[in-house]
C-alpha cells in the first residue's frame, strides 16, 4: 500500500496527505525534503487534492492523481523518463496499479509508452488540455493563473455565438428555465444566498448553450462548463450583489424571447465584462 511510512522515506505525499494543501501553500520546510527519483531539488512531494476523474478510486486513483499534478506543475519535465518498476517501488503499488495509471496519463496525453524508448513525460502541446482533471491540475497548481485566464477567454468565444445562435431558435420550453433561473437568482441575490445564486447562474450558461442547437458546442459547454465550477464557477455577480450582471441576463433572455440574435450577443458580452473575477481557491478552501 502507499504507506506514510515508506513515503518518509521518499519525501512523496502519502494519502493522508492528498488534502492538506496545494502546490504553492506547501510549507517550505516540507518542500525542501521532497525528493524526487533523480534529481534531489525537484519538489515530487507537492501534492494537492484528488482530481475530479480520480476521485474516490482507491490506490488507482491516488496514483494518477500524484503523478498528473507533478507532470502538469513541471515537477516531472517533458522527456523525462517513467519506469514502471520504481513508480511501483517508490509508492508501494503493483505493477497492475502502475500499468492501468499511466494508461490513463497517456489517454490524457501526459505521457506516451514506446517500444524499446519506454513511457515518458509528453510536452505540453501534447496534453488534452480540456480533459477535467487536467483543467483541475492546472487550476490548482502554479499554473492556476494562467488556466483562469484561458477559461475566461474560451468563454467570451463560445457564450456569445451561444447567445446568438439560441435566438434563432424558438424553444419555449428553455427560454422559460432560462427565465427561471433568473428569477432564483435575483431572489438569492436579495436574500444573500450565494451558492444558490451561482447554481442557478451555472444552469442559465448551460441551458443557453442547449438552446443553441448545435451539438458540437453544447458536448464543448460540458468540458468549459466542468472547467468553470473548478476555477470559481462562472460567477456574475452572485459573490457580491450586482444588479447590473442580473439585468444583462434578463436582457439575454429578453432577447431570445424576440428572436433578436445581435441584441442577445452584445447581452452576453455586456454580462461576462461586468463579471466579478474570483480568485481561484486553494483546495482545503473548497467545499467537498
Amino acid at each position: 500500500m502507499m504507506t506514510a511510512a515508506r513515503t518518509a522515506d521518499t519525501g512523496l505525499a502519502g494519502p493522508g496527505e492528498l488534502d492538506r494543501y496545494t502546490h504553492a501553500d506547501a510549507p517550505a520546510g516540507e518542500r525542501a525534503a521532497a525528493r524526487s527519483w533523480g534529481d534531489p531539488d525537484t519538489e515530487l512531494g507537492r501534492v494537492g487534492r484528488r482530481g475530479s476523474a480520480s476521485r474516490g478510486r482507491g490506490l488507482h486513483g491516488q496514483l494518477v492523481q500524484q503523478l498528473g499534478q507533478m507532470i502538469v506543475s513541471g515537477d516531472l519535465g517533458a522527456d523525462r523518463p517513467l519506469v514502471p518498476e520504481e513508480i511501483g517501488q517508490r509508492f508501494e503499488v503493483s505493477r497492475t496499479v502502475v500499468r492501468e495509471s499511466l494508461r490513463v496519463l497517456e489517454a490524457k496525453g501526459l505521457v506516451s509508452a514506446r517500444p524499446n524508448v519506454g513511457t515518458r513525460v509528453r510536452p505540453v502541446s501534447d496534453w488534452n488540455l480540456l480533459d477535467p482533471d487536467i483543467i483541475e491540475w492546472r487550476a490548482f497548481g502554479p499554473q492556476r493563473d494562467d488556466q483562469r485566464r484561458e477559461l475566461g477567454e474560451l468563454r467570451w468565444t463560445i457564450e456569445p455565438l451561444a447567445a446568438r445562435l439560441a435566438a434563432g431558435h424558438k424553444r419555449d420550453d428553455l427560454q422559460q428555465r432560462l427565465g427561471d433561473m433568473v428569477e432564483i437568482m435575483g431572489h438569492a441575490l436579495g436574500q444573500g444566498d450565494v451558492i444558490t445564486c451561482a447554481r442557478a447562474d451555472a444552469e442559465f450558461h448551460s441551458l443557453l448553450i442547449q438552446a443553441a442547437g448545435n451539438r458540437m458546442l453544447e458536448h464543448l459547454s460540458g468540458i468549459v462548463s466542468a472547467a468553470l465550477q473548478v476555477s470559481g464557477g462562472p460567477v456574475t455577480g452572485c459573490d457580491r450583489p450586482n444588479e447590473a450582471s442580473l439585468g444583462h441576463h434578463a436582457r439575454i433572455v429578453d432577447a431570445l424571447a424576440t428572436g433578436d440574435a445581435a441584441g442577445a450577443e452584445t447581452a452576453m458580452r455586456q454580462l461576462l465584462v461586468v463579471q466579478v473575477e474570483r480568485v481561484v481557491p486553494a483546495p482545503r478552501e473548497r467545499e467537498h
